[in-house]
């Protein structure tokens, strides 16, 4: 097997699973160990993952750079890897408008890198069926990062075309799925504010049976990733700007999101908690309140 070195940057939660099934195809996967939490250390030693010294090291041992960080801070990582002088291929694989995305690729170009659009649907991947990598731009570039996910469970989409198909699609698809559980919180709370949120579960268990308003605790889920969810808003709602259509969807969504980022990371968050969240405190009554 002909060993193929591979950045990551940085591994979170979704990013070490990627790193991990590359690393499962016979890659050799460097990530950046500085200034990075314990729960991070752990992750990239349980997969394996081999730590440089400095962006520069990677820079140059690498023959793919994947990006997996919060949309917010893309364009900065592709920023620092420009300047650590990087030309391989460099696979943007986050969650971006095709505005955002064609900006990391000017960046990245005038180095002499080659750009591959990601977008990653799904879980991080742990078993096959869940998780999709999209990919578009450079054919050559596309069709090296498909074989390095190929037979994993992370499974790679190429599409034709250039950079900011796959971010369309990605966010096209992240706008109906992450927007719904705002949707639906801010419904429950709406119930909730007004004594019916019983009634309204009844009522959504028997007209809309798999959604998060029939069953609040899967709204669960939402308030961990909300923290990464808000600012995926703010680039969903420039990509519909750059088509002329309406952006207080994807707005909205992000102030619904802004109001649970202290249950970052938080597993045992609870749906009736995040409704909760969503509406004013009562406020006490004082000396003299009737």
């Amino acid at each position: 097997m002909v060993r193929r070195d591979v950045g990551i940057l940085h591994p979170g939660d979704m990013g070490a699973s990627v790193a991990a099934h590359a690393v499962a195809g016979g890659a050799e996967v460097w990530w950046l160990p500085a200034g990075r939490s314990g729960a991070t250390r752990r992750r990239a030693g349980e997969i394996g993952l081999r730590a440089a010294a400095g962006l520069e090291e990677l820079a140059e041992s690498c023959e793919i750079v994947l990006s997996v960080c919060p949309p917010a801070a893309a364009l900065d990582v592709a920023e620092e890897v420009a300047r650590a002088g990087y030309r391989g291929v460099y696979v943007d694989a986050n969650a971006v408008s095709p505005e955002r995305m064609a900006r990391i690729a000017e960046v990245l170009a005038r180095g002499g890198a080659t750009v591959v659009d990601g977008g990653i649907t799904g879980p991080p991947p742990r078993e096959a069926g869940t998780s999709r990598l999209y990919l578009s731009g450079d054919a050559p570039a596309v069709a090296r990062v498909s074989g390095l996910f190929a037979g994993t469970a992370l499974a790679p989409f190429p599409l034709d075309g250039p950079i900011g198909r796959a971010s369309a699609l990605k966010l096209s698809f992240a706008s109906y799925n992450k927007i719904t559980y705002a949707l639906a919180a801010q419904a429950c709370a709406l119930a909730d504010g007004h004594g019916v949120l019983d009634e309204l579960i009844d009522l959504a268990a028997g007209a809309l049976p798999h959604t998060p308003l029939a069953a609040p605790e899967r709204l669960a889920g939402a308030g961990g990733k909300a923290w990464r969810w808000e600012p995926e808003m703010a680039e969903i709602a420039r990509a519909c700007a750059q088509v002329g259509l309406p952006t207080g969807f994807a707005e909205a969504a992000a102030e619904t999101f802004a109001r649970w980022e202290a249950h970052k990371d938080d597993a045992a968050v609870t749906g009736a908690r995040l409704i909760a969240d969503l509406r004013p405190a009562k406020p006490h009554a004082g000396p003299g309140t009737r």
